[in-house]
């Protein structure tokens, strides 16, 4: 990661945090593990692929999640998101359930969410490196001092954003936005263990609401096949 590949407008926003002795020590750490031999999730070339997929300038939601998926294949870069041919996890069912409730939109037999990632969707995990079967590994790595800088920078810099803050790690956040510029979404997490108390949020179409009330073009949350 010494010569990190990350979008040109999110790489002018970050560049201080890239030269952070934090952001030194996950990149020693990780190479570290590499050398030993651990499977960490996801591939190299999609640590970043938020980032390289929605840039700076483009983002218009933000869905923050926790951790990337810590099963071979899952992990993709993307928040929720995993790759077609994969199982769909059971949050993002629940995503789709809530999506299909909230705007009648039938869910996709697939968990790709880059059609949503390439309309402005930024779906940032906090962590955004994980250790093969083993949930939370990279917590204390340092990347929730990097990823938290980026809800600082999108939320000093932009203006108009929605935040979905899902569960109650995500919700903790909140303190980084300024809800005089931005909306600030907040519900229970999508997990079958949240009990389906995220049902009836109805954030899809709270944040078109909101996007069009700022002049913006609304999210299209449809998936193809």
């Amino acid at each position: 990661m010494s010569q990190v590949k990350i979008e040109e407008s999110w790489k002018a926003v970050l560049e201080q945090e890239f030269q952070q002795p934090y952001f030194q020590s996950i990149a020693t750490f990780l190479k570290k593990e590499k050398a030993a031999g651990k499977k960490i999730y996801p591939p190299g070339s999609l640590i970043f692929n938020a980032f390289n997929t929605t840039p700076f300038d483009k983002v218009k939601v933000v869905i923050l999640g926790q951790d990337p998926y810590h099963n071979p294949g899952e992990a993709m870069g993307l928040s929720f998101s995993v790759p077609k041919g994969v199982r769909v996890p059971p949050s993002l069912r629940n995503i789709y359930k809530e999506l299909q409730s909230d705007l009648g939109i039938a869910p996709p037999s697939h968990g790709d969410l880059t059609a949503w990632a390439a309309q402005g969707v930024f779906l940032l995990n906090a962590m955004l490196t994980v250790e093969h079967k083993t949930a939370g590994a990279h917590q204390k790595i340092g990347w929730q001092d990097f990823t938290d800088a980026v809800i600082r920078k999108l939320s000093e810099k932009r203006e108009g954003l929605v935040f979905m803050l899902w569960g109650g790690f995500a919700r903790k956040k909140k303190t980084l936005i300024d809800a005089d510029k931005h909306l600030v979404l907040e519900a229970a997490h999508p997990s079958p263990l949240a009990g389906g108390a995220y049902f009836g949020s109805a954030h899809f179409s709270k944040a078109n609401e909101y996007l069009k009330s700022k002049g913006k073009n609304p999210v299209d949350w449809r998936i193809s096949e």
